[in-house]
């Protein structure tokens, strides 16, 4: 119970952290210094951005993904291939 209480807290947390990186308000009005030589800093941003919100989501299909709702598609599945007379 406490595991999965804790369990909660931290996904939402992680949640709520990548929310507030998603507001970078500090890469708005320049486009200096350029990563890898060409990037501009906010498209670099964006792009690590991208890469930790995937990683959050498959986390979050793996830890908080509601087990009753795999085991309704799979009865739906079977009821639906097996013949009907």
């Amino acid at each position: 119970m406490k595991s999965e209480m804790s369990r909660k807290l931290f996904l939402s947390l992680m949640v709520l952290v990548v929310f507030l990186l998603h507001q970078d308000c500090w890469n708005w009005k320049k486009a200096e210094p350029f990563v890898f030589g060409f990037l501009p800093v906010g498209l670099a941003y964006h792009a690590g951005y991208a890469v930790l919100a995937a990683i959050m989501m498959a986390l979050l299909v793996k830890f908080a993904w509601p087990s009753g709702l795999d085991r309704i598609e799979s009865k739906l599945d079977d009821e639906n291939k097996t013949p009907k007379p």
